[in-house]
């Protein structure tokens, strides 16, 4: 179900990385438990994001939660398409409604992040009440 060249966070965000770039987006479960996604917040290209800190929020019709950058680095590029259209996020998480793209400034954040069985193990640990 979650792509095997990604690498995904407990917070529910995934990165896939192509040379020194990475593609941030959240996880199809984080979609699911948003409910309809009504705006996203993301930075302006040249900021810079600090892997595990706040890069941006994404509000749906049930709240408002933060995002987590997986990665330090600037970021390049912001999804233009979901300032019109955020209800994307819920019809392609992984896919047309990526985020933003950042230039990687620390690739050895990555080994910290898990792959997907390690995130579907996560999720399925996480939805029966036990600890991970």
């Amino acid at each position: 179900m979650y792509p095997t060249d990604f690498r995904y966070t407990k917070e529910h965000e995934w990165v896939k990385v192509s040379g020194g770039t990475a593609t941030v987006g959240i996880t199809d479960h984080a979609q699911h438990e948003l409910g309809d996604v009504v705006f996203v917040e993301l930075p302006k290209a040249g900021a810079q994001v600090t892997a595990g800190q706040s890069l941006g929020t994404i509000e749906s019709v049930k709240a408002v939660s933060e995002i987590y950058s997986p990665v330090s680095g600037e970021v390049i590029e912001v999804n233009p398409a979901l300032a019109n259209e955020p209800e994307e996020v819920n019809e392609d998480p992984h896919g047309a409604a990526w985020l933003i793209k950042v230039k990687i400034a620390n690739p050895g954040e990555l080994s910290a992040l898990l792959d997907a069985a390690a995130y579907e193990k996560f999720i399925a640990e996480s939805e029966k009440g036990n600890p991970v």
